[in-house]
């Protein structure tokens, strides 16, 4: 399932391509012609999400080791998220923001390349208009996923492109740490964020995802992680 509509697996009948097909559903009730399908075709992931690897969904089969991601894997995803978004915002005709950055809607190809997915939330802006007004938009709850938008979206703030930047910082420290924004340890004033912050830079060990700490414990040391 993604945001807006149901995603299947398919076959083009022709080169016999595998393609991933998504059913649009949400936006069914505001179509005022009442078309009955409407639905996007992509290239099919074939290695899931990023949120598939982070965090393995319980009771798979699959040994651990074949989910773990290296120190350069996760360096390499996260800089083509970093181009990615440096396209929508600055490379595109019409600026695009995202709006909804999170490891669930970052898709791996077959070589491990790392792409943006799921535009359902996205806002398509004019180059002369980097801010969008939440008293223009008719999804007002609609602004991103908690633990990923930035604090400033609940309360009505336009949103921009330093949204989508804010979104991919929680990001990356959730793929160097292993811990999503969302664990439970983090309330009572303590976030992702804070938890990185006072643990930088005398107890870095502390907060590593321990499958990056097993990697350097197999090649020797742990002494020379460095992010």
């Amino acid at each position: 399932m993604g945001s807006f509509g149901s995603v299947y697996r398919g076959i083009l009948e022709e080169t016999g391509e595998v393609i991933a097909v998504k059913v649009l559903t949400a936006i069914s009730g505001v179509d005022y012609q009442d078309n009955d399908f409407k639905a996007l075709v992509y290239e099919f992931m074939v290695n899931g999400s990023l949120e598939d690897w982070l965090h393995p969904p319980a009771g798979t089969n699959e040994p651990e080791t074949i989910r773990n991601l290296n120190l350069f894997q996760r360096l390499n995803m996260a800089i083509d998220v970093a181009h990615a978004l440096e396209y929508l915002h600055h490379h595109c005709e019409i600026l695009i923001i995202h709006c909804d950055l999170k490891p669930s809607n970052i898709l791996l190809d077959e070589e491990m390349v790392a792409h943006i997915s799921d535009f359902g939330l996205a806002k398509i802006l004019s180059t002369d208009k980097l801010n969008y007004s939440a008293s223009q938009s008719s999804s007002l709850g609609l602004r991103g996923t908690i633990g990923y938008a930035p604090p400033e979206y609940g309360m009505g703030s336009e949103l921009s492109t330093k949204g989508d930047v804010y979104s991919y910082g929680i990001l990356l420290l959730e793929m160097f740490t292993g811990k999503r924004p969302t664990d439970e340890r983090f309330k009572e004033g303590l976030s992702l964020h804070n938890f990185v912050k006072t643990a930088l830079p005398e107890r870095m060990i502390e907060i590593i995802d321990p499958i990056l700490l097993q990697e350097r414990v197999k090649q020797g040391t742990i002494t020379d992680i460095t992010l």
